[in-house]
């Protein structure tokens, strides 16, 4: 994919988790997601936030969170998610067209943290929301490249990874197969996919 077919991914994938907060009950907002300690109103803050982040910002909250990454994560996700639902859908919203980058952050790492996310507000949700496989191939190929933050090939070391409905594949040792969005949420840490992956190398996941 060129950076044109990424953004144009992106904006979709942002289009769509705007629609579904918007269709939200009340109570949904306070459902849980694939995030550990996240409702729906954590990661909604989360996705709006992010397009919008300023460097000046980011490193107050960095400092406020002693200077962890993952902290100053939870940290704003938090501090956005006491704004009510309406306005943080708006904010999400208002991202849909936006081609900006958080500081740091690059095109493949925005279109990774959007798809990714998606999936943890849909499969809780029980919302039915296919990832385009051509993006998530993009995204899946970044997840393992990069060590920081869900350090792949450390935690799935000793495992091949094979897509079934995309050419994609990393990693040496048992295999573990399936379509692609569901290898790439094994790459970023969640399991919430491990039934639609076979594979010798599946009873290692399903034990750890």
């Amino acid at each position: 994919m060129d950076s044109a077919e990424m953004w144009r991914a992106i904006r979709a994938e942002r289009a769509w988790t705007a629609d579904a907060l918007q269709s939200l009950r009340p109570d949904q907002w306070r459902a849980p997601t694939l995030c550990a300690g996240w409702t729906v109103r954590e990661l909604a803050g989360h996705l709006g936030y992010g397009p919008r982040a300023r460097l000046g910002d980011v490193l107050v909250q960095a400092v406020r969170a002693g200077g962890g990454f993952d902290r100053m994560i939870d940290a704003t996700a938090r501090r956005e998610a006491a704004k009510p639902p309406a306005e943080l859908v708006e904010g999400l919203r208002a991202a849909v067209g936006s081609r900006r980058l958080a500081p740091s952050q690059t095109i493949r790492n925005a279109l990774l943290d959007i798809l990714v996310h998606a999936q943890d507000l849909a499969i809780p949700l029980g919302l039915d929301h296919p990832m385009p496989v051509h993006a998530a191939r993009v995204a899946a190929d970044d997840a393992w490249r990069h060590r920081f933050p869900f350090h792949a090939r450390r935690r799935l070391h000793g495992l091949h990874l094979e897509a079934t409905d995309v050419s994609w594949t990393a990693g040496a040792g048992a295999k573990v197969e399936g379509p692609i969005f569901a290898l790439l949420l094994l790459l970023t840490g969640r399991y919430a996919a491990l039934d639609l992956l076979a594979g010798p190398g599946l009873r290692r996941l399903r034990d750890s």
